[in-house]
């Protein structure tokens, strides 16, 4: 099934608001901070389906008009369910000037014989901001489906003024090639990926309070990158998707209340 989804922010008396909100099955849109004193808008992206499904097609486009500030949110975890042909997920997002977006997912849940493959492509404009999140786990753990998809491959790519600074490319095939091996999870068998990026022209560096967050929790691997461009990358190997998801909320709360208050 193609499914689409579609979001425009628009900017009032102070406040963001839905300018536009279009979407299809199985995506349903729900604004969750209408209560709150943050005037950014907050939605939560819901689905009436239990996961993707074989065949599955989702396209999904954000837009986050000038000077608005937008937290997209999700209600659950998102299983991938057993394939033959697998499904596929196309996300575009343009943030334009002095704008902010932020979208930290629940982690994904690949079951055994899973094929995913997504791609997401983000523009951004000067005196902007982004925060970006994904999270893999291996499966089913507990039901014996670690690492029993056939394949999850996320491509990521950061535009700034009209030049590529970031692609990630995440691509792992478990029955061909060696999970545990060096390079690869290395034992490890969740993985947590962090893309900040701030264009304005007096942005203060962030990298060591993210890593002052992860620094108390036990049993994770990390580390952070900055790119060609004005982003950093930060990449977080563990145990637990709740550990690794709690992480990347605390990173992007406090990255979010670095953003100023519109007025």
């Amino acid at each position: 099934m193609t499914s689409e989804l579609r979001i425009v922010t628009g900017y009032r008396s102070g406040s963001t608001f839905l300018q536009e909100g279009y979407y299809t099955r199985p995506f349903k849109l729900a604004d969750v901070g209408i209560y709150r004193a943050d005037k950014a808008l907050c939605l939560m992206l819901m689905t009436a389906s239990p996961g993707m499904l074989d065949g599955d097609n989702y396209h999904m486009a954000v837009t986050v008009s000038a000077h608005t500030r937008l937290q997209l949110q999700t209600q659950a975890y998102q299983r991938l369910f057993t394939m033959q042909q697998g499904a596929a997920q196309h996300i575009t997002v343009h943030v334009q000037q002095g704008a902010c977006f932020s979208y930290v997912p629940h982690p994904v849940v690949p079951h055994a014989g899973a094929s995913f493959e997504g791609h997401n492509r983000i523009t951004l404009e000067q005196g902007c901001r982004l925060v970006w999140g994904e999270i893999l786990t291996c499966g089913r753990k507990l039901n014996g489906e670690a690492f029993q998809f056939k394949q999850f491959h996320n491509l990521t790519e950061l535009y700034y003024q009209g030049r590529l600074v970031l692609k990630d490319n995440l691509l792992l095939q478990p029955e061909r090639i060696n999970v545990t091996a060096f390079g690869q999870m290395e034992g490890y068998t969740h993985q947590a990926t962090l893309i900040y990026a701030d264009t304005r022209t007096a942005a203060a560096p962030v990298a060591d309070r993210l890593l002052h967050i992860l620094a108390p929790e036990t049993g994770i691997a990390y580390g952070v990158s900055q790119t060609a461009g004005p982003a950093l990358v930060l990449r977080v190997l563990g145990h637990g998707a709740e550990q690794l998801y709690n992480c990347l909320k605390k990173m992007e709360s406090l990255l979010w209340e670095e953003a100023p208050v519109l007025t």
